[in-house]
């Protein structure tokens, strides 16, 4: 049994929750989101909570039934408070700058790496050195923060690299004589 799935998902005030069939769209003060279960799970919408279960016993309806009431309880979460993510630079040089709607990178290459984010992402730079990558998707967020950190990720040397806020980076020892 899942512990996650039989916990039902409160719906806050100002956040409306539809359900047509196996869509359920979520609306609240920062946008709209909308995501269909698989056919392995129900939804059933009872006034301020929501509560998900399985169609049978099987192993993927048990493991669908996890995941579909975290990506509900994500996305009510995302239009009332958003996702935000945070990268660092480190190393001589590194440094980002807004230009326009993109994120120019000065990563220790021989050109600047251009970085357009989709749309529903919202990207600053408020230091040459740090990066907020923002929005109300939970995983879009996380996927455009990763592939900015991709770019150059934190080698382990000198720790040069791009970097989440927090991160530890562990350490090698460099050659001895």
């Amino acid at each position: 049994m899942s512990r996650i799935g039989k916990q039902p998902v409160a719906i806050p005030s100002g956040v409306t929750l539809t359900q047509n069939g196996q869509a359920v769209t979520v609306k609240g003060a920062k946008g709209e989101l909308s995501f269909t279960m698989p056919r392995n799970v129900t939804g059933k919408l009872d006034g301020e909570t929501f509560t998900v279960a399985p169609v049978d016993q099987s192993k993927t309806s048990l493991g669908m039934w996890g995941m579909s009431r975290t990506m509900i309880a994500n996305m009510i979460e995302g239009v009332v408070n958003g996702y935000k993510k945070e990268l660092e630079l480190k190393g001589v040089g590194y440094r980002a700058q807004m230009k326009g709607n993109s994120l120019t990178m000065q990563l220790g290459f021989s050109h600047d790496v251009d970085y357009t984010p989709p749309e529903g992402v919202k990207i600053e730079a408020p230091k040459p050195t740090s990066i907020i990558v923002s929005g109300i998707n939970k995983q879009q967020v996380g996927q455009v923060a990763a592939e900015i950190r991709s770019y150059r990720k934190p080698e382990p040397y000198k720790g040069k690299g791009v970097r989440y806020v927090g991160e530890y980076v562990r350490m090698k020892e460099g050659k001895k004589k």
